[in-house]
């Protein structure tokens, strides 16, 4: 089935001093309403809209909606949506001139007020880049970076973040907090290798949903260095609990313009606490947000800030990538791997078009090591059209065992099981049946954790003769599949 969704402003969109490139309905938000209906937004040529079509036949259900503080306007802006509890949760620019940054709740019904992040406010949010959002329990995380606020006197360092909202968050009283979240928090991410001299990777690019590690609920992220740094990537792992244990720690604060940020006294948070969610732990005698003391409300919007930091699984990247000048983009996560269903497979997407399948390990006490399987080119430039090879998106289709790689050009198939190419056995390439230790791959080494002295084996896509093929806009592409059974 095919779906065609035109801009009917490109005209005006151009009068306005636009390019007409910028002038599509590019589509941002593609998701889930229930299980009958897609919800989509498009740019529509800087004039953000969104649509539900139902999923069986894509025909259109409804009118238009505003898209504004739920879809960019441009398309090279980041930004999340998910539906959660019924309500559209979005991360994203709310205005034509990019300076209004907002985390925003919204599509919930008569007595689901809608929600927002305080406007222009830097201690909420700074030129955020946003990632990732998931549902868990009874909060909704969204993932991003931005510039660090705690950290200007070192200019603008990006640092990564995790922030939290409740779900049944009706905003605050009709002093403080009206119609803006009263519970939101968030905290940084540390991924870093330890030593005398610790070695950051700050940029948060691709997070999975959450998965099992060490039967531990945890999420797994691609970490970068700065912009203006040495180029080097980083993936690195965080315990769910671990997180919630940060938000229930002290929170951080500036006393004056030019001080220096530090923890509030434990005797300085009112009671209860704030972030909490109505009707839960220490706010367990409030039915609802609005009923808040303003004390707690006032707290909460000038410290959204925990003073400590999410520390990653083994304190530790699962490996390092700082050889190839290229930095990792993309991550997709395979928990249930190999011929018993027990190994855990990364994908991993890079600037320069290639695709790293790595066999994870995160058990420091194992004799495994965390090994790469395969260095996958996945972009032929003789094959593909466009300049641009950087990985924009990684989707898993266990169903059809096979991973779709996203390109500006293109949208490219790859086989997840590529075993007779390789000369290898087992429907995941270095897990052997029992769940023994990772085959070493013919020529190839071993990394472990924290570092990376070479590439297992190289391997090359060749266009279809036959089969399915993959289309994308002014480019057409496609994959030889050379393996057998699934993963």
């Amino acid at each position: 089935q095919t779906l065609t969704w035109m801009s009917t402003d490109v005209e005006k969109c151009t009068m306005r001093g636009k390019n007409t490139d910028e002038c599509y309905n590019y589509i941002k938000v593609l998701v889930l309403r229930n299980d009958e209906t897609l919800f989509a937004c498009g740019t529509n040529a800087f004039n953000p809209t969104c649509r539900n079509y139902r999923l069986s036949s894509l025909e259109q259900v409804g009118v238009e909606l505003v898209g504004q503080a739920r879809c960019p306007f441009e398309s090279h802006q980041a930004n999340v949506g998910i539906f959660a509890g019924g309500q559209f949760y979005s991360a994203t620019m709310s205005d034509f001139q990019a300076s209004d940054a907002v985390i925003y709740r919204s599509l919930g019904g008569e007595g689901s007020p809608v929600l927002r992040s305080i406007k222009y406010d830097s201690k909420w949010l700074r030129e955020p880049q946003f990632v990732h959002a998931i549902e868990y329990g009874s909060y909704v995380y969204i993932f991003f970076s931005e510039i660090a606020v705690e950290s200007m006197a070192l200019g603008k360092v990006m640092y990564s973040r995790v922030a939290r909202v409740c779900k049944n968050d009706s905003g605050g009283s009709a002093r403080v907090l009206e119609r803006y979240w009263t519970s939101f928090l968030k905290a940084r991410l540390n991924c870093s290798v330890p030593g005398e001299s610790i070695f950051y990777f700050d940029v948060l690019q691709s997070i999975s949903n959450v998965i099992q590690i060490n039967q531990r609920p945890a999420v797994v992220g691609v970490f970068t260095t700065q912009k203006n740094s040495i180029p080097g990537s980083a993936v690195c792992g965080f315990y769910m609990d671990e997180i919630e244990r940060v938000f229930r720690g002290r929170f951080k604060e500036q006393k004056g313009t030019d001080s220096a940020w530090s923890a509030v006294p434990e005797e300085q948070v009112p009671k209860p606490r704030p972030g909490s969610c109505a009707g839960d732990g220490s706010a367990s005698a409030f039915s609802s947000s609005v009923l808040f003391p303003d004390s707690m409300l006032s707290f909460i919007k000038a410290h959204p800030l925990m003073d400590e930091c999410v520390s990653s699984i083994n304190n530790q990247p699962f490996l390092t990538h700082t050889i190839s000048g290229c930095r990792l983009t993309q991550i997709v996560v395979d928990t249930v791997a190999g011929p018993y269903k027990n190994c855990t497979v990364i994908f991993l997407g890079s600037e320069d078009g290639h695709v790293l399948k790595v066999l994870m390990n995160s058990d420091l006490n194992s004799s495994q090591t965390t090994t790469l399987l395969e260095d996958i080119h996945v972009y032929n430039p003789s094959k593909h059209l466009g300049l641009d090879r950087k990985v924009l998106g990684l989707e898993m289709d266990k169903e059809h065992h096979a991973l779709f790689v996203a390109f500006s050009s293109c949208i490219i198939r790859v086989p997840l099981s590529r075993c007779t190419q390789l000369g290898l056995l087992g429907p995941h390439p270095g897990a052997r049946p029992g769940g023994g230790a990772p085959q070493r791959m013919p020529g190839g080494r071993v990394f472990t954790h924290g570092s990376w002295p070479g590439l297992a084996r190289k391997s090359y896509m060749e266009p279809l003769s036959h089969g399915p093929t993959t289309h994308g806009r002014g480019a057409y592409g496609g994959l030889v599949h050379c393996g057998s059974g699934g993963s």
